[in-house]
């Protein structure tokens, strides 16, 4: 296990549940944030995520959960991200423990291949959930969107006594509409389910406020901790994985090598890409087929 400390951020590299157990007091955090393994079959950077049976990653599951409510202050948040398949029995025991606000759809576009003898999953669901429904942060104002009755369509309300126009702008609902995190996106890391900034922005501002302690407890890129630095929460990332870390790191300028290693972020490859017979240029996707495009843009 080593720790790594600058200004208010903290970076453990080691098991969640250990450094949970060990390192994290109880009642110290205002919110965490989880978006653990799937059980799927993942590789993270040789570490395969898959469990000999479907009860035994629960029964991991559950044992990080318990430790993560009882770190949560009294009025703290607890965001869960879970695949589709395993999130009913994550939904059931954590409404055991804590109260669930929020069932949120995470819902993206996919340019991959899609699966032909079933529907394919573009969604991730997410809990949110408090400890006590009469004390709790949510900051309404600072996660507003544009309201489309309002904003767009520019009705008038004739119900009410006075006719009003619908608002501009509404908290949003349960569905959420951010796009993945993909190769030529300037966040892009080198990780198979790195999480966007846009979506962290968003629970991040609605459940904290400036100097609160966001946790989050399998931070691969360290996305929470990045987000939660720029908007001044401090912040504990945990993470098992060496090079994730060194991801950690860098982005959060704690520091600028590792173990006599510059760390510098990755050069991806359509800064090397070129032109074919039809003036079409090639870019090169990780683990997806090349996409052939004369304006390649992220959407």
């Amino acid at each position: 296990m080593e720790i790594f400390i600058k200004n208010d951020h903290k970076i453990i590299m080691g098991d969640a549940i250990e450094v949970l157990k060990s390192h994290i007091p109880d009642k110290s955090v205002d919110l965490i944030f989880c978006d653990p393994p799937y059980n799927i079959g993942k590789n993270f950077n040789g570490r395969k995520d898959k469990w000999e049976s479907n009860e035994k990653y629960l029964e991991w599951c559950y044992t990080w959960i318990d430790l993560c409510i009882a770190k949560l202050k009294d009025t703290g948040s607890f965001y869960l991200m879970a695949a589709t398949q395993n999130m009913p029995y994550l939904d059931i025991y954590m409404r055991k423990h804590l109260t669930i606000l929020s069932r949120i759809v995470w819902y993206y576009d996919s340019s991959g291949v899609q699966a032909k003898r079933y529907f394919g999953s573009l969604y991730e669901p997410i809990l949110h959930c408090i400890k006590n429904p009469n004390d709790y942060t949510f900051n309404a104002n600072d996660i507003l969107v544009q309201a489309r009755t309002g904003a767009i369509r520019k009705l008038i309300d004739y119900r009410k006594p006075t006719p009003t126009a619908y608002n501009s702008t509404k908290v949003p609902g349960n569905v959420w509409s951010i796009n993945r995190v993909r190769y030529r996106m300037s966040e892009y890391e080198s990780h198979p389910t790195q999480k966007p900034v846009e979506l962290l922005k968003r629970i991040i501002l609605a459940s904290s406020n400036p100097g609160d302690l966001v946790l989050d407890a399998f931070a691969g890129t360290f996305t929470t901790c990045f987000v939660a630095q720029i908007y001044n929460r401090r912040s504990i990332g945990i993470e098992i994985e060496e090079d994730y870390v060194k991801i950690g790191l860098r982005r959060l300028a704690i520091a600028t090598e590792y173990k006599g290693e510059q760390l510098n972020q990755l050069v991806k490859t359509y800064d090397q890409s070129y032109t074919d017979d039809k003036n079409l240029k090639l870019f090169e996707v990780p683990d997806e087929t090349s996409i052939y495009s004369e304006n390649y843009k992220d959407s």
